[in-house]
């Protein structure tokens, strides 16, 4: 398999080429959904991939499918390179580009709501905290520190965003945006994988401080869970060893992106706008390995041996 891709351009139709994911259609009812290796930060892509990033974030999603199917059913078929090829023969001549790094899904009509969940009060939560005392408007306890563990985790819900930041709202808002009863049912779903991620997550001395989920609904009703689940992209790890109240954390993420993209900005050498700045290898490869480590400290393997996955054990899940 490529260790980096930044682009692909394959024999299907392409259906949407997003910040890391470029997503193809597979016939009317499939999508394939290819993880490249492209890094955001501040809502601009970077110039440099980042190798194996995407790889990370597709065997990790498939990992963590087997570990909540029963909490509900998800949209993925496969994540086997060797099961997609056999499904998606037109793709065989291009393995080395899509493999390891790709989904093959049930196509699913988008929820258009980011169901977060906050274990502990931290980024853009603890910033409107700080100033106002609330969470999307709503009041919090009293006497908060950044960091602090929230008993019980938040439901948080967002807007989904095209482009720039979601817009939290609350769950009031949710329900008359969605139905009060598919808003209790992704809350309910929400803090239940939630709830189990922390736990797993924990007998690696990690702190599953926030993520976020994304809902779709299949042809036939079902609602499914879909897109990256409890990733390094879509969640906020922090190693145990070095947690502390009352200060913000060092994330198992693409916290060296952004650290140096903040020097750029401190000493006024870019203003967060395109057109971003070069990453310096050493960034890249530090980056690089923050993913590979979290990978390697959930699932317990390093990403070169971890199993493929068979699609029927992560595949639909519950209720199928």
């Amino acid at each position: 398999m490529s260790a980096t891709v930044g682009k692909t351009d394959l024999p299907l139709s392409l259906v949407a080429r997003g910040k890391v994911r470029d997503v193809y259609a597979v016939g009317d009812d499939r999508l394939l959904i290819v993880a490249t290796d492209r890094i955001s930060a501040f809502d601009v892509v970077l110039p440099q991939p980042i190798p194996r990033k995407g790889a990370v974030l597709t065997q990790l999603t498939a990992w963590w499918l087997t570990k909540i199917s029963d909490i509900t059913p998800n949209h993925l078929i496969s994540a086997d390179t060797d099961a997609i090829a056999a499904a998606v023969p037109e793709l065989a001549d291009t393995r080395d580009i899509w493999g390891q790094r790709s989904m093959l899904v049930h196509r699913a009509k988008v929820v258009p709501i980011e169901c977060v969940v906050r274990g502990f009060i931290s980024g853009s939560a603890w910033s409107e905290y700080r100033k106002r005392g609330t969470l999307a408007g709503e009041p919090l306890p009293e006497g908060l520190r950044e960091s602090q563990r929230l008993d019980p985790p938040i439901f948080s819900p967002a807007t989904k965003a095209e482009t720039g930041h979601d817009e939290n709202i609350t769950f009031a808002q949710m329900r008359d945006a969605v139905g009060a009863g598919l808003a209790d049912d992704l809350r309910r779903r929400s803090l239940a994988i939630y709830e189990r991620g922390r736990d797993i997550a924990a007998d690696a001395d990690i702190i599953l401080a926030d993520t976020k989920f994304e809902f779709g609904t299949l042809p036939d009703g079902t609602l499914v869970l879909i897109d990256e689940v409890l990733t390094p992209d879509s969640s906020r790890f922090w190693p145990r060893e070095s947690f502390q109240v009352g200060r913000g954390q060092p994330s198992l993420d693409k916290q060296p992106v952004r650290d140096y993209l903040e020097g750029l900005v401190g000493a006024g050498n870019w203003n967060k706008e395109p057109p971003p700045p070069d990453l310096p290898d050493a960034v890249v490869t530090e980056t690089s390995e923050r993913y590979l480590g979290v990978f390697r400290r959930l699932t317990g393997v390093a990403l070169d041996d971890f199993p493929s996955h068979d699609p029927a054990a992560a595949g639909r899940g519950a209720g199928t």
